[in-house]
C-alpha cells in the first residue's frame, strides 16, 4: 500500500501543542463552539435513536474552554472534559466546573478505567495531537462495548487548510509546508498533521464506523451543520456532495466497538459503513 508522504504512523518528537486556546482565538467563540455542539448532538441522537443523553457518561477529548462539554451536559450526560490546554481548562472550570469534571491530560493516556464511557467526542483534534493512533487506541479502551465515538475528521486533501486559510497547505510535505507558512507570514512551522481518507480508515481500525458526512450535508439544517454548508448550498442535491468526496474538507464518522447500527429515523442520505483497518 502506498503511503502519502508525511502521513507516517505516529509522530515521534512532535511537541505538544499547549495553551491552544491562546493560539486559536476561535476556541473562545462561544456561539461557534455551541453550533459545533449542536451538530455533534444531532448526529449522536440519530445514531443512538434517542432524544437526549440522559444516563450516559461522556468524554470530550480536546474540550478546551468547555462549551461543547456544557452542551453535552445540558443534553443529560455525565461529562468529563479532557485537554492539555491549561488556560482553556481554567476558563472551563470557572464557568462550568460545578457540573462538569475537567481533567488536564493527553488523550493517549486517558485517566479512566477501561469501558468507562458511553460516548466519546474526538472532534477536529486528531491533527493536533502528538500520536493520533495512540489516542484512538485509548478511546477504544475506555469505550463501553456498546459505546460510540463521534469523529470529526479533517481531510488532508481538503483544498483550504482550516487553521491558516492557505490553499493546499495540508497537501504539502512538511518542509514545503513550513516554507509556505513563512512566505505567507502565518508562522515558522506547520504543526498540524492531517491524513487522507485512507489514513483515517487505518486510524480507526478496531471500530465499526458509520459515515454520516453526506447524511449531514444533505440535511444540514436538521443536523445543525450551518458551519459546514454555506446557506446558498443548503438545498444542493446529495449528488453534488458525493462528487466532491475526494476533496471534502471534513468527514463525520461515528464508531463503535460493537455491532450497533444507526437507530434514528430515515434520512435523505443514509449513513454508510466505512471499511477500516
Amino acid at each position: 500500500m502506498t503511503q502519502v508522504p508525511g502521513e507516517a504512523d505516529g509522530a515521534a518528537g512532535k511537541p505538544r501543542q499547549l495553551a491552544y486556546s491562546d493560539l486559536q482565538i476561535e476556541m473562545l467563540n462561544e456561539d461557534v463552539r455551541r453550533k459545533k455542539a449542536a451538530k455533534i448532538l444531532g448526529v449522536l441522537r440519530h445514531f443512538l435513536g434517542r432524544d437526549d443523553l440522559a444516563g450516559l457518561t461522556a468524554l470530550d477529548i480536546g474540550c478546551s474552554t468547555g462549551f461543547i462539554a456544557d452542551e453535552l451536559q445540558k443534553a443529560g450526560a455525565d461529562v468529563t472534559g479532557l485537554d492539555i490546554d491549561e488556560p482553556g481548562l481554567e476558563r472551563a472550570r470557572a464557568r462550568f466546573g460545578e457540573t462538569i469534571e475537567f481533567v488536564c491530560s493527553g488523550g493517549e493516556a486517558i485517566p479512566a478505567a477501561a469501558q468507562s464511557f458511553d460516548v466519546v467526542i474526538f472532534n477536529h483534534i486528531y491533527e493536533h495531537v502528538v500520536d493520533a493512533d495512540a489516542v484512538m487506541a485509548d478511546i477504544r479502551r475506555v469505550l463501553r462495548p456498546d459505546g460510540v465515538v463521534y469523529l470529526g475528521l479533517g481531510n488532508r486533501m481538503g483544498v483550504m487548510e482550516p487553521h491558516y486559510k492557505l490553499p493546499f497547505l495540508s497537501w504539502l510535505p512538511k518542509p514545503a509546508a513550513d516554507g509556505y507558512m513563512r512566505v505567507t507570514s502565518k508562522g515558522s512551522h506547520y504543526y498540524e498533521s492531517f491524513r487522507t481518507r485512507r489514513g483515517l480508515r487505518r486510524m480507526c481500525h478496531g471500530l465499526n464506523v458509520w459515515d454520516y458526512t453526506y447524511t449531514v450535508l444533505a440535511q444540514s439544517r436538521r443536523f445543525g451543520a450551518d458551519d459546514m454548508v454555506p446557506a446558498r448550498l443548503s438545498s444542493a442535491p446529495p449528488m453534488l456532495w458525493r462528487s466532491l468526496a475526494p476533496i471534502i474538507p471534513t468527514f463525520i464518522w461515528v464508531g463503535t466497538p460493537g455491532a450497533r447500527r444507526p437507530a434514528g429515523p430515515p434520512t435523505t442520505v443514509s449513513p454508510t459503513p466505512v471499511q477500516t483497518g
